[in-house]
């Protein structure tokens, strides 16, 4: 994700669920634990760990700008 980050220009940390599998996914509510793995959700946490925003069912056109509003927002 580092790499992506550098590459898509994105001054803030990116988290991709890995180990324990689903430990950060089921702590926000996105595991499908019928499927195994974390549904597609973007959320936006502030410096003091307050998440202020939740997309969930993530349709990737224009999501990316709306996020980066969200984060300018803050």
């Amino acid at each position: 994700l580092k790499v992506f980050a550098e590459q898509e220009n994105y001054d803030y940390d990116l988290l991709s669920d890995y180990w324990p599998h689903g430990g950060v996914a089921r702590s926000f509510g996105a595991f499908l634990e019928d499927k195994g793995f974390a549904t597609r959700a973007t959320f936006v946490i502030d410096k003091d760990g307050v998440v202020r925003r939740i997309w969930r069912k993530v349709k990737v056109a224009g999501h990316v700008d709306e996020v980066q509003e969200a984060l300018k927002a803050l």
